[in-house]
């Protein structure tokens, strides 16, 4: 295979079958590696492109979320993560990722009115959720959850139609948040808590779940600040597992709530959006155990049976993740204005001072992630580990909203339906049982 750039001509890439040459044009990027496209190989040659996993495959153009894991960059629309996170409320990250800029103030202010609106949730959904078992694991109540809302709006689930569309955008953004402190306050055995608009979206969630019922609850400002930025950190990470699930079940015309539940799913592996949770169950087990954070990073080092390093390294950062270096400023100014001395946090600084350090690791790039110091904050919070991922699924919804919606206005879009290259058993004879 082979590129030419002619003068004042786009590049090309050759790709050579059988001695003969096939052009196939390129579509380029803005920032980043740019692609060629495929579409017509099979057509044209009787092949297809073979890559697990997709780590070499575009599903899409997306104007959205820019990645570049070699040099640890994220940016949102063009924006730095770093400068985002200091700077924005999360509903205007809301409001950047889905409609490609920032908002001014009136237009902040009516999304924020917009989102208070639906933040109740309607009549019946209370004992839909109290049908389900209080003890199931929060992440398949929130699917459920979210897929229900179908059923109750069916008045918002054409993705063609635009004001039904942005009406299930701010249902989402709201009743998420609503329905997330649900799944805490049943855990807890809490009755649940109603809305109030003045708080503001994060205060308001947090008063909602941690609040008493009736009674008067103020979270710090420091703990409001510190998940405010957690939420901005997850709303987008460009095409990921659950995102692209949420797009390929669009791709079918499914409405946003079905979308975004199987995104919910997508999530809820721990390979994904339960890597925060491992990490404290990681931290949990070394302390039990009563060894030193060397003699388990040796263990890791000798790959023992049983011993995994939860929180270090990421499939696609190649360097140290910008959203860790946010969160762990944000660990440290929690656990200080709780005045929380956790000797959790001691183990999780010692096994990132030997991962930045140790050529073992640094060679691996095995550097600490965005989930490393996030189960510390949400623990201080007062939350679970079992309610870390809904809480990166609330700060997920976002970027699942504006990728279902670019997905679904790009004229190119297709239903999605990858190839596969079959190696099983070719043609055999059907044999009756009575002859087996």
């Amino acid at each position: 295979m082979t590129s030419t750039t002619p003068a004042n001509a786009s590049p090309t890439v050759e790709l050579v079958v059988d001695g003969t040459a096939r052009p196939l044009s390129v579509v380029e990027a803005s920032d980043g590696a740019s692609g060629f496209k495929v579409n017509t190989l099979l057509r044209d040659t009787g092949l297809v492109t073979l890559d697990p996993g997709f780590t070499n495959t575009a599903s899409c153009e997306s104007a959205i979320t820019y990645i570049d894991g070699d040099q640890g960059i994220l940016r949102y629309r063009g924006y730095p993560i770093d400068q985002v996170a200091e700077g924005a409320t999360f509903l205007e990250v809301a409001a950047l990722l889905i409609d490609g800029e920032l908002p001014g103030t009136e237009a902040l202010e009516a999304l924020e009115k917009r989102v208070a609106e639906h933040a109740p949730l309607p009549g019946g959904f209370e004992a839909f959720l109290a049908a389900l078992p209080a003890q199931a694991h929060p992440m398949a109540t929130l699917a459920a959850a979210v897929n229900a809302l179908a059923a109750w709006y069916p008045e918002v689930v054409d993705p063609r139609d635009p004001e039904q569309v942005d009406t299930a955008t701010a249902m989402l953004l709201a009743k998420t948040s609503t329905i997330t402190s649900a799944l805490h306050r049943r855990r807890t055995g809490q009755a649940l808590v109603a809305p109030d608009a003045s708080q503001g979206f994060v205060a308001d969630f947090l008063r909602r779940t941690f609040g008493s019922e009736g009674g008067e609850y103020a979270a710090e400002p420091a703990i409001v600040d510190a998940l405010e930025k957690l939420l901005i950190l997850h709303a987008d990470h460009e095409q990921n597992c659950s995102t692209s699930t949420v797009r390929v079940v669009g791709s079918s015309n499914a409405n946003l709530f079905a979308s975004v539940a199987a995104g919910v799913n997508a999530l809820s592996g721990p390979a994904h959006g339960g890597a925060n949770e491992a990490v404290l169950v990681m931290l949990e087990k070394i302390r039990s155990g009563g060894e030193t954070v060397e003699t388990f990073m040796n263990k890791v080092k000798n790959k023992e049976d049983g011993v995994r390093l939860m929180g270090f390294g990421h499939r696609v950062y190649k360097a140290y993740d910008p959203r860790a270096a946010i969160v762990k400023k944000s660990a440290d100014e929690v656990l200080e204005k709780l005045g929380a001395k956790d000797e959790l946090l001691e183990i999780a600084q010692g096994l990132e001072q030997i991962a930045l350090s140790d050529e073992y690791f640094v060679s691996r790039n095995l550097y600490p992630n965005v989930d490393f110091y996030t189960g510390l904050i949400y623990k201080a919070m007062g939350f679970e580990p079992a309610m870390f991922t809904p809480l990166f699924a609330l700060g997920r919804m976002p970027g699942w909203i504006a990728q279902w919606r670019e997905m679904v206005n790009d004229p190119s879009t297709k239903i999605g339906r990858p190839r596969q290259v079959y190696t099983g058993a070719t043609e055999r004879r059907f044999v009756p049982i009575t002859q087996r």
